[in-house]
């Protein structure tokens, strides 16, 4: 029976290959633990201190608006948490880096490790594997989750505490199909109605039909998407030197639109999934809108912002690495005020792709080409 077991043993010994674990030594585990363990704690100390400020700030506004306790907690809190531990995550990788490589190198444990023979490139490996886990779990709820919670808080935001959410826009005209245009005149996000209403259908260039309505109601609870009302309408269709006229009361059609494509509000672009923004971009270039910019932006902004784990833990590393007099302040400082330059950096180029012309792609990956730079230079000046 015995042999059996350990040929069966035998049979399944090459899967320990597939555990990652398997890969990872002694010191690999300590650093992993030590850089996770501090990440989570900067998180936790910075986001309570920045809640004592936000609650400081907002409760008259939540006094005034009689925001509800469990609205305050569950939509609120609950979604500001992850969205801004996401938008710092650079600033706590950063300092969750400097902090404890600094202790390590005030205790002279990287001495130690390099005397006995690790390269500091050998000594990087725990960090990007640290990297990785932070890159990959900060992108899927940047893409995936964060969206979806932003969506509560924005609304709780214009209801309690705000109160300038745009419900309203004017003079409308967008691409709803190959050939096709819509135009409203006004249009009221609160009744999801659109006045003033025209649909152009256009053929090699031809204006073959004509369609008016006064007001045009979008049907929000129909079973399937792009169903709007029209009343007051009237169908012009020409055909050659032909004239056909149609007219009624109230009309069901299909037109390939949506009130979120009638209405653009701040922030709407965190609101989206990844997957959304694609198909949002894509359905906006089509139409030949413009105002697809700060979407693009967004979309490149999550993917660059994960890679930025991996520049900024190269250049805390090679920064505190080195024992030194007068412990980690010196590091700690100049770890705060790249990571501060690289969010204002972040910032300013996305300004500049939305206001500016500057394509959104190297707009979003501007701070990362620049630190890869910095993160070089760091790593060349390096304790070997």
């Amino acid at each position: 029976m015995k042999n059996i077991l350990r040929k069966i043993a035998s049979w399944f010994r090459w899967m320990k290959y597939l555990n990652p674990f398997h890969y990872l030594k002694r010191i690999d585990k300590y650093i992993v633990a030590k850089f996770i363990g501090t990440y989570i704690y900067s998180i936790i100390l910075i986001i309570s201190i920045s809640i004592v400020f936000d609650i400081n700030e907002n409760l008259a506004k939540f006094t005034t608006n009689h925001a509800p306790m469990r609205a305050i907690v569950f939509d609120y809190y609950a979604n500001f948490i992850p969205y801004f531990s996401n938008l710092f995550s650079p600033l706590f990788v950063f300092i969750a880096v400097i902090f404890f490589t600094s202790k390590l190198a005030g205790n002279s444990e990287i001495i130690a490790i390099l005397a006995s023979g690790m390269s500091f490139k050998r000594l990087m490996r725990p960090y990007m594997i640290s990297a990785a886990i932070i890159a990959m779990l900060n992108f899927y709820l940047g893409a995936m989750v964060i969206p979806k919670g932003t969506v509560i808080r924005q609304n709780f935001e214009s209801r309690y505490k705000n109160s300038k959410k745009i419900t309203s826009a004017t003079n409308v005209q967008l691409q709803v199909g190959k050939g096709v245009i819509a135009y409203i005149q006004q249009y009221d996000d609160v009744n999801r109605t659109g006045y003033g209403f025209s649909l152009d259908k256009f053929e090699n260039k031809k204006l073959v039909s004509h369609m008016t309505a006064t007001t045009i109601r979008y049907d929000s609870i129909s079973d399937s998407r792009f169903h709007w009302e029209a009343r007051n309408y009237k169908i012009r269709t020409l055909k050659g030197l032909r004239e056909e006229i149609t007219s009624g009361m109230s009309i069901d059609t299909l037109i390939m639109m949506e009130p979120m494509d009638l209405v653009f509000s701040k922030g709407q672009q965190e609101t989206f999934t990844s997957p959304e923004l694609l198909q949002y971009i894509s359905k906006q270039q089509e139409r030949g809108s413009q105002n697809v910019v700060q979407y693009e932006v967004e979309f490149h902004k999550r993917i660059a912002m994960s890679f930025a784990s991996f520049i900024l833990t190269i250049i805390g590393a090679s920064l505190s690495a080195r024992k030194r007099k007068g412990g980690m302040g010196l590091y700690l400082g100049i770890g705060l005020a790249l990571s501060f330059a690289y969010i204002l950096l972040q910032t300013i180029s996305s300004t500049f792709a939305i206001n500016a012309g500057l394509p959104a792609m190297l707009a979003a990956w501007i701070p990362n080409i620049l630190y890869v730079f910095i993160a070089y230079f760091c790593y060349r000046q390096a304790p070997n």
